[in-house]
């Protein structure tokens, strides 16, 4: 059996150990699979409170074995080393929160140096599992790509509370459904961070990284009156899972997707060695807001070498020649953040830039 199939396998039955409420054999389980696939430092334990649900244990993410990495591309355990300021990006960093009946969460918000000469375009950027937004803002480097740009970037933080890990809830359907659970949290702060700081509702757009992916899929067809484009970096279409089990299924074998209410433009990245999150997921994100588009789109493709990898660019374009979806296959990329910076985690330093490639994206749909 492979690793992957191994740490999934006993992920799953760790859930089912919590189910019948039996905590203390499915944390022991969870512990033993960490420990076997070397997601957990050397001589580090897991946490061994009991689950906070007693029907539901933690979903676990996403974060290879390092002797997996010379297949899944350069990254560092969680927590390795403290995130630095990016000394590329002189603008202000703030801390805030935003509370609705769904719950709080707390915020970092890159406001830049520079004046505005107009309301700015606002980007949120959801993290992936044991991320926080300084390890992430540090990784994607996107506070000196928005420093450039004059644009806004929201990094939300999901709560420990909600899950101990820091994944975004995307596999529960009490979190893919408009004005419930993370999707009202996520987009209530989302409109407080533009009236606060006076951003441009044209040019509003949600990008993310595995969960943090996923759940940019969730909010892009939840609220495609809010955001006006979507970035998806190794991350899963929305409403693929209903629950922890069905969503390591879906990581695994890319399930049936949900049918869209309203097309929104989409960028997806996606490594085809990626063997956390199957490649087959990018293409299903894809497919799942193409088929959303009200009216045709021309396809072009084509392979060449970016930044020290081989890719795969197809992009579909409406008939005024704006580019509306754009898929890149990154081969022999694994599940990381694309052209990141090695100070954060999760990150691959060959490019393309994910980072860069996505903020083009977004700001065409503005122009």
């Amino acid at each position: 059996m492979k690793p992957i199939d191994r740490f999934i396998s006993q992920m799953v039955e760790s859930a089912r150990l919590a189910q019948t409420q039996d905590a203390s054999a499915a944390t022991a389980l969870i512990q033993k699979a960490l420990a076997e696939s070397g997601l957990l430092p050397h001589g580090v334990q897991a946490p061994q409170a009991p689950f906070a649900n007693p029907g539901q244990a933690p979903f676990v993410d996403l974060n290879p074995a390092p002797r997996w990495s010379a297949r899944m591309g350069r990254r560092h355990a969680p927590g390795a080393r403290q995130a630095k300021a990016d000394p590329r990006a002189p603008g202000r960093f703030i801390d805030g929160s935003f509370s609705c009946g769904a719950g709080t969460r707390h915020y970092k918000l890159y406001i830049p140096a520079q004046p505005a000469k107009q309301p700015r375009a606002l980007v949120v950027m959801l993290h992936g599992c044991t991320q926080n937004p300084d390890d992430f803002a540090t990784g994607t480097a996107m506070n000196a790509l928005a420093e450039e740009h004059g644009c806004l970037v929201l990094y939300p933080a999901q709560d420990k509370g909600a899950n101990h890990n820091g994944c975004w809830n995307w596999f529960e359907t009490a979190h893919q459904a408009r004005e419930q659970g993370e999707p009202a949290i996520l987009a209530g702060m989302t409109r407080q961070v533009m009236a606060e700081h006076e951003a441009d509702p044209a040019r509003v757009f949600v990008a993310g990284l595995s969960a943090g992916g996923a759940m940019a899929a969730i909010l892009g067809a939840e609220y495609p009156d809010l955001y006006a484009a979507v970035g998806v970096h190794s991350g899963l279409p929305a409403g693929s899972a209903r629950d922890m089990m069905s969503g390591l299924k879906a990581m695994r074998e890319p399930g049936k997707a949900k049918k869209l209410r309203k097309g929104v433009a989409a960028i997806v990245i996606h490594g085809d060695a990626d063997h956390l999150v199957n490649a087959g997921n990018g293409e299903a994100v894809l497919g799942q807001f193409l088929k959303a588009q009200a009216a045709p789109l021309h396809k072009h493709s084509e392979a060449h070498d970016h930044a020290g990898r081989r890719c795969t660019r197809s992009t579909w374009r409406d008939e005024g020649g704006r580019t509306v979806l754009e898929h890149w296959q990154l081969h022999g990329a694994g599940h990381a953040w694309s052209g990141g910076n090695p100070a954060g985690s999760h990150t691959d330093a060959s490019g393309p830039s994910a980072s860069a490639e996505m903020l083009r994206f977004f700001l065409a749909q503005g122009a």
